[in-house]
């Protein structure tokens, strides 16, 4: 799998994202994030949403021999 960031180097976040969940779904991240012991929900939602764009790029990106 490509790595796209490299880590360990601090990109500053400039761009701002908001998102309205509803009461089913915000009950649910907050049932996620306790039986997980998530306590960063800001940084758990932007790694699994860039972690499943990456994982679509990857997937659709052409390949030689397919």
């Amino acid at each position: 799998m490509r790595r796209y960031a490299s880590r360990g180097r601090k990109l500053p976040r400039k761009n701002r994202l908001t998102v309205l969940l509803n009461e089913s779904e915000q009950r649910a991240l907050d049932a996620y994030c306790r039986r997980y012991r998530i306590q960063n929900k800001s940084r758990f939602v932007r790694e699994t949403l860039m972690k499943n764009i990456l994982h679509r790029f990857d997937a659709d990106s052409p390949t030689l021999f397919d």
